[in-house]
């Protein structure tokens, strides 16, 4: 085998890299693209002056007109819901199943798995309503999901947020995070963009 100057560790590392002997094979089929994502779509701020906690958020979304579903209202209200304690900018992706090139779906830990490969870091979970928030003129029946560390609802199912337009006005909701849900090709996810991937 002829690597030139590399050495078996970096062969070892773009192993990795293309997700291991699924991704390879996708790869030396032709259903793999690999490309680096080279700039943010979105740049939002968390961590903002008077948003602390969940009924923050909700005055404002009540003030504003956004809904919360029953959902997305939930996780809000658990522990394991937090926001910074100062104010950043977060620079943001959106990124699809199909683009993560994954032809017949995903499993979140496979997606995860994938951006992070492409560099690309889970969200805090107070970018789902800060998003909504900061993101007016979402496109009606835009549905974006936040990758995140998912959060257990009320009835033990582990959920994460998403950010809808719906045909009524702008949307929070959560959406299922359990581990062994397949998401389809055309379901679009939220991550942080690294300036250094």
């Amino acid at each position: 085998m002829k690597y030139g100057e590399a050495t078996l560790g970096q062969v070892e590392a773009v192993w990795n890299k293309l997700g291991g002997p699924e991704g390879v094979q996708m790869l030396l089929a032709g259903e793999l693209e690999v490309r680096r994502v080279r700039r943010a779509w979105r740049t939002i701020k968390i961590g903002t002056p008077g948003l602390r906690t969940a009924d923050d958020f909700r005055k404002i979304f009540k003030a504003r007109g956004i809904d919360i579903g029953n959902g997305g209202n939930d996780i809000l209200s658990k522990p394991e819901f937090t926001v910074a304690g100062q104010e950043t900018e977060l620079d943001l992706v959106i990124i699809s199943v199909a683009e993560l090139g994954f032809r017949n779906g995903a499993r979140r830990d496979q997606i995860y798995d994938r951006a992070k490969n492409l560099g690309l870091g889970l969200c805090p979970a107070e970018v789902g309503p800060q998003l909504r928030l900061q993101y007016v003129g979402q496109p009606n029946g835009e549905c974006l999901l936040i990758g995140m560390e998912p959060i257990r609802d009320s009835y033990g199912i582990l959920s994460v947020f998403d950010v809808v337009g719906d045909g009524s006005g702008p949307y929070l909701n959560s959406h299922s995070g359990s581990a062994n849900f397949v998401w389809s090709v055309d379901s679009r996810w939220v991550f942080v963009f690294r300036k250094s991937a």
